[in-house]
């Protein structure tokens, strides 16, 4: 089979790299929130499933 990508593919994967190293970023400096206003997230494993819902929002199409 063929490794490509699919059309489209590969700016989705961009959008979701750029989104978990926001995230990642965030957490490093202290001022990752879970959650709107919520408690600032002490973990590393909190900030990584932060990180991974946000990219996973991240590619898909809103619905408006």
């Amino acid at each position: 089979m063929n490794n490509m990508p699919m059309r489209g593919q590969r700016t989705a994967t961009n959008k979701m790299n750029a989104k978990a190293e926001k995230v990642m970023g965030e957490y490093k400096e202290g001022t990752l929130h879970s959650g709107k206003g919520g408690p600032v997230v002490k973990t590393r494993n909190q900030a990584v499933a932060i990180a991974l819902s946000e990219a996973n929002k991240a590619k898909k199409p809103s619905k408006k």
